[in-house]
């Protein structure tokens, strides 16, 4: 379904690139040189991938940038680029815009015509991204590293995914290091089996008692003997944050081996110890600008006065630095610094502890000035830690849109969760940013209470009280197009509950309310009503509507949604029976998705529905050709809905090549993965494994399933259950087979003729053939040869000219008897010899008949 909260354009991400993530941290002054690290990285570069794993405080980004600048003597020629991760990495479309962001650090034009696609409503796959991406880097010359620092603050199977893709499919000159707290979701088995993997650990990054010796009398200046650096570093188990924070606390301390036997116990213990002497022995000037500013991920001297409310940010950054805090700068100019994570996380608790009637006023003067420099994800973030839900309501309103386009959604979503449910009372738009978010994220709880909250500004509704307070409209535009977006979610919400008869009444109000020119609102209404149409039967109301909706859809720009509408139209096409039509839409839907280098999201699903006619064609070849192809572009080249239509078409390939058990295998593993979208559900996996059952003469558990379904040849028909009554009949009939004397076949004739009368009123042409086919074949079971012609005859003539053959072959013995017969009849007889030709090509391949 179409977002229509924004206009579709191209544009940047919601912030600006923030500089600093790119930025290569310089070594540290004084720094211990760890040549037995260095030369393990130094081999690792001809491997894919560097992990860096270790807990807080070991100094896994301290070791990577001394490598890196010792390598510029090892390995001449060699280029870095470097991605500080934060929390809001975990949004897929932000991390890829980082990505490709660091990597233009080395080459300014790699990945220059992807980033507008990533920010793009009609986002692509993310694997087709990736493809291109590393096309262009195999095509530089230099030899690179690309480090991603704390990995593991991003917590996105989606990003993990992408990720794991670009390692498999890394070039030989580009190697990827990862420093992390946690080992990432990789493959990392696989890459260390394959000799592809270099791992440093905690064991590795201890400073042994050399390195700590160094580190304390060289790095920290102090003058300690043998014996207190051994105590130390045996207190510490060389953890490199102990021992500067505890180096940090001797400076003054008369007795030092007395200090060092002060403190015992795990590491969490040491900290807090440490940092209380740390804090404890810092002017009182410093001491506040350490708490106030430990609320800010990355600072600068402008952030910092801006925060503390005072003059001299800049000088207290470099004194900290000098007296060597845990304070990580982030460029080469250190404009920017960040605190170690470890003694952020420290301070933050001392703020929390000492003046937690300041915190809310600090995260607020942080948000104004992340506002004011035009940086809207760090504003809301602040003003949502400040709890000061008005302004964040009212950030997250302007940034909505741009979210949008920039495909945020997690990002966004989490913050909507985070405001109280009193805001969206009095704030009718971002109240249906809400619902549609929510929509759109597969939630339905909570949609309908959204659009309520809108409606009742709207003058829609009961409870006027709530109008006692001041409505707030950050965007005057956006409330005008307001009643015809919340018609389209009341329409869509509707069709996913199976109220049909509402999903139309809302469909047509959006037609009525959107302006003439706002294709997106029009073409979601069209595809809206196609669908609410499709679901009660009405195909060719249905198609009318469908293709009205992808023209407006592709006229606003929003290619994917056109592209998904393409998938449904084509399953109406083949609900009609228009093989041929379904094949010209499948290839223009395929067309439409590649975007040049890259492969738009629903290319998957043409190949898969390509498959499926294929199949129909008896041309097994192409359709495993097909499905291969659509295998090959990846998950992310797919629609949700992909995973189960792939495996129900294998599924189908697997039936004709004869291999039934193989077929139910693959149908329950489409069962564990469906997920439902708008489309009416016309071929239940269940019914789908009923038809197996028949086929292996499994008739109790087909009419298990009978009885499950609580199916009757009785029952009032609709389409929605016509493929399930359908595949009842053929129970029947198979039940017939076991036992001649019972009324089944009978009892299937009566119900095939009430389905034959809804299928026609309909325009079901293809329920329609596969009823005169049944039809036939039970009169052929009855013994009433001339009476099985006749339906035969007019399935026949329906069926040429989209030329189907499994329609007519998967019946087996008593379907080629009677198209001998046929033919002896001159009945459509090229067709007829084309089939009987088609049951030769069968019986080569062994196939066992479906009964």
């Amino acid at each position: 379904m179409p977002d229509p909260t924004n206009q579709p354009t191209t544009t940047e991400a919601l912030s600006p690139i923030l500089a600093t993530k790119l930025y290569l941290p310089p070594p540290r002054l004084n720094a211990v040189r760890r040549q037995r690290l260095i030369e393990r990285l130094n081999e690792g570069l001809h491997r894919k991938l560097t992990l860096v794993s270790a807990p807080a405080g070991f100094g896994k980004t301290t070791l990577i940038s001394e490598w890196l600048a010792a390598c510029e003597q090892v390995t001449p020629g060699l280029r870095v680029a470097w991605l500080s991760l934060d929390e809001s990495d975990s949004d897929l479309a932000r991390f890829l815009t980082y990505l490709v962001a660091a990597l233009q650090t080395l080459a300014p034009n790699i990945g220059a015509g992807l980033l507008p696609l990533l920010h793009a409503q009609q986002k692509p796959p993310t694997e087709s991204v990736l493809t291109s991406l590393l096309n262009e880097i195999a095509h530089l010359a230099e030899r690179f590293v690309l480090i991603l620092d704390d990995y593991h603050l991003v917590d996105a199977k989606e990003v993990d995914d992408a990720l794991a893709f670009l390692v498999e499919h890394l070039p030989p000159q580009f190697h990827l290091v990862i420093t992390t707290r946690e080992d990432p979701n990789l493959p990392l088995a696989r890459l260390r089996a394959r000799g592809q993997l270099t791992e440093v650990r905690a064991r590795d990054l201890r400073f042994n008692a050399s390195e700590a010796a160094e580190f304390l009398n060289q790095g920290m200046s102090l003058r300690l003997s043998a014996e207190d650096i051994a105590a130390l570093e045996d207190r510490t188990e060389g953890w490199i944050a102990g021992l500067q924070l505890a180096a940090l606390s001797l400076q003054g301390h008369q007795d030092i081996p007395g200090f060092i036997r002060s403190f015992a116990g795990d590491h969490r213990y040491i900290v807090d110890y440490l940092v209380e002497e740390v804090l404890q022995r810092q002017p009182e000037s410093i001491r506040q600008f350490l708490l106030q500013t430990a609320i800010l991920d990355r600072f600068n001297a402008s952030l910092c006065d801006a925060v503390t409310g005072q003059q001299d940010g800049g000088a207290q950054l470099e004194a900290l630095e000098r007296g060597n805090f845990l304070i990580v700068p982030l460029d080469e100019k250190r404009h920017w610094y960040r605190y170690h994570h470890l003694f952020a996380g420290l301070l933050t608790a001392h703020l929390l502890a000492e003046y937690p009637d300041q915190v809310a006023a600090l995260h607020l003067r942080a948000s104004d000035w992340y506002e004011q420099n035009d940086l809207s994800a760090e504003a809301i973030h602040h003003a949502l830690l400040a709890q000061d839900f008005q302004r964040a309501a009212t950030l997250i309103e302007r940034a909505v849109p741009q979210m949008r386009r920039s495909r945020q959604e997690v990002t966004l979503l989490a913050w909507l969760q985070a405001l109280p449910d009193e805001v969206f009372r009095f704030r009718p738009i971002l109240s249906v940013h809400y619902a549609g978010t929510l929509l759109q994220s597969g939630i339905l709880d909570g949609v309908e209470a959204r659009l309520a909250d809108a409606e009742r500004w709207l003058g829609i509704g009961e409870r006027p009280d709530v109008l006692s307070g001041n409505m707030i409209v950050v965007d005057e535009e956006e409330f005008r197009r307001l009643p015809a977006v919340v018609a389209m979610y009341h329409s869509a919400m509707a069709l996913v509950l199976g109220n049909v008869a509402d999903s139309v009444k809302y469909a047509r109000q959006i037609l009525e309310l959107a302006s003439d020119d706002d294709h997106l609102l029009h073409g979601a209404a069209e595809s809206l009503l196609g669908l609410s149409f499709w679901t009660n039967g009405d195909l060719e109301a249905g198609q009318r509507c469908y293709t009205d909706g992808v023209i407006r859809l592709r006229k606003a720009g929003y290619i994917s949604d056109a592209i998904g509408c393409t998938i449904a139209l084509a399953d109406i096409r083949l609900a009609q029976g228009r093989l041929r039509g379904a094949m010209n839409t499948y290839e223009r839907g395929l067309q439409l998705a590649n975007q040049g280098s890259v492969v738009l999201r629903g290319a998957a699903d043409m190949l898969v529905g390509m498959s499926r006619l294929h199949c129909e064609w008896n041309d097994l070849d192409e359709a495993v050709q097909c499905l291969q192809r659509s295998g090959e572009l990846g998950d992310f080249a797919g629609l949700p809905q992909n995973p189960y239509r792939w495996r129900v078409a294998m599924a189908r390939i697997r039936e004709l090549q004869g291999d039934v058990d193989g077929a139910l295998d693959l149908l329950a593993e489409a069962e564990q993965v469906f997920t439902s979208d708008f489309s009416p559900n016309v071929q239940p996996i269940p019914a789908l494994k009923a038809r197996l059952w028949v086929a292996q003469n499994r008739l109790g558990d087909a009419l298990n399933w009978v009885d499950e379904q609580g199916l009757s040849s009785e029952d009032d028909l609709s389409y929605l259950r016509e493929f399930e009554h359908i595949t009842l009949c053929r129970v029947l009939l198979a039940q017939h087979r076991n036992d001649r004397a019972g009324q089944s076949a009978l009892e299937a004739m009566r119900l095939l003729s009430r389905l034959l009368q809804a299928a026609e009123a309909g325009g079901r042409l293809r329920s329609t053939m596969e009823i005169l086919v049944l039809q036939a074949i039970a009169h052929h079971m009855l013994g009433d040869r001339a009476d099985a012609l006749m339906p035969l005859e007019r399935a026949l003539t329906l069926a040429e000219p989209e030329h189907y053959i499994r329609l007519f072959v998967d019946e087996g013995p008593p379907m080629a008897d009677l198209l001998e017969e046929a033919a002896q009849r001159r009945v459509t007889p090229t067709y007829v010899r084309q089939l009987l030709a088609a049951f030769g090509e069968v019986s080569k391949r062994h196939e066992s008949p479906r009964g």
